[in-house]
């Protein structure tokens, strides 16, 4: 019983996860602030730098939050909830944190909602890891914020603090599913930006 439960309760988490991660508050902030489909504009990304180029540095900064805010709230309800329903006697709560951690950047990544062509999962990201370890969260904010500010390219300065994240996580963070949550969030966010890395190669790629 105990092992079917578990894994229904598994299931249950990564879809609820997914399905909140899913949630395109890029796309949907831009539509009612009348400045059209995202996915028209600039890159076709759904995420807050494409929203930047809009030109709307509120929407932008909304989004960015919204972004970030859904991995962590995803993060927090389970924290809260799956202890209640087991009356305490629940031993597995960081194992289960991870799953909804990831399944919420997957979501925003690969939105069911928008044929599976969604984000690149740099703030949804944020989101978990600074929920998962708030002390290498912020460290990595701060890089991802300083490089922005120094080369103006928003997409090396996400791939260099993803590259870090789960280096820190490693080294800092005593849970072992935290580091191996975190290095599978970094791949999702490296495969997201493949196309940003060859022009970085390239030294094509748009500053912000």
């Amino acid at each position: 019983m105990t092992y079917d439960l578990n894994y229904v309760v598994l299931g249950s988490i990564f879809l609820f996860g997914y399905f909140l991660g899913s949630i395109p508050f890029g796309l949907i902030l831009t539509k009612i602030s009348g400045l059209g489909d995202i996915r028209k504009i600039g890159s076709g990304n759904i995420g807050a730098t494409n929203v930047l180029r809009t030109g709307n540095k509120k929407i932008a900064l909304f989004t960015l939050l919204l972004d970030g805010g859904k991995g962590a709230v995803a993060i927090y309800l389970i924290t809260i909830i799956l202890p209640k329903v087991f009356d305490n006697n629940f031993d597995m709560v960081e194992f289960y944190q991870c799953t909804v951690a990831i399944s919420a950047v997957v979501g925003h990544c690969f939105p069911i909602w928008l044929r599976f062509k969604g984000g690149k999962g740099v703030a949804t990201g944020f989101g978990v890891i600074l929920s998962l370890n708030l002390n290498i969260g912020i460290v990595a904010l701060l890089i991802w914020v300083l490089i922005a500010k120094v080369f103006k390219i928003s997409s090396m300065s996400a791939l260099i603090a993803y590259f870090l994240i789960p280096i820190l996580m490693f080294y800092y963070e005593t849970e072992l599913i935290y580091f191996l949550s975190s290095f599978i969030i970094s791949l999702v966010c490296f495969v997201q930006h493949r196309e940003n890395i060859k022009r970085l190669i390239n030294r094509s790629e748009p500053k912000i």
